[in-house]
């Protein structure tokens, strides 16, 4: 019997965390072709200024950075219910982000958070806190 194996992380999102304050997380796959498969397993991806779209009932990845290939939009792959509830907090003010990217076993899988935008006093909160955990302010 074969050992499931954690997925490896490719890349986090760090930018998220810190503009962002993120709820609920869900794991959906990836619609890729072949070469932009290589490139995530060869760590050429960037999350970074990367967000996720609803059209149609549908989610999309805009703004993935992979490889010498820039912006390119993606299809997610969510299930109906998991969509509509993304739908509904989209409607309430919350964005979705990107947090990460997994791609250690057979699939590639995308982390996204339901996140409601921080205002530059609580990204100042963020950094004390940050700081003082580092030891900085002792």
């Amino acid at each position: 019997m074969k050992k499931k194996k954690a997925p490896d992380m490719v890349t986090v999102n760090r930018k998220a965390r810190y503009d962002y304050a993120l709820g609920d997380e869900l794991t959906v796959g990836m619609s890729l072709a072949g070469p932009e498969v290589r490139a995530i397993r060869d760590h050429h991806v960037q999350l970074k200024g990367s967000f996720v779209t609803i059209r149609n009932s549908e989610l999309w990845l805009n703004n993935l950075t992979l490889g010498a290939e820039t912006a390119r939009n993606i299809k997610l792959l969510a299930t109906k219910k998991q969509i509509a509830a993304l739908e509904k907090e989209k409607v309430a003010g919350c964005t979705v982000v990107p947090v990460k990217l997994l791609g250690g076993g057979r699939h590639i899988k995308l982390v996204i958070a339901v996140g409601k935008g921080k205002k530059k006093y609580d990204k100042r909160e963020t950094i004390k806190k940050r700081d003082i955990e580092r030891g900085r302010y002792a």
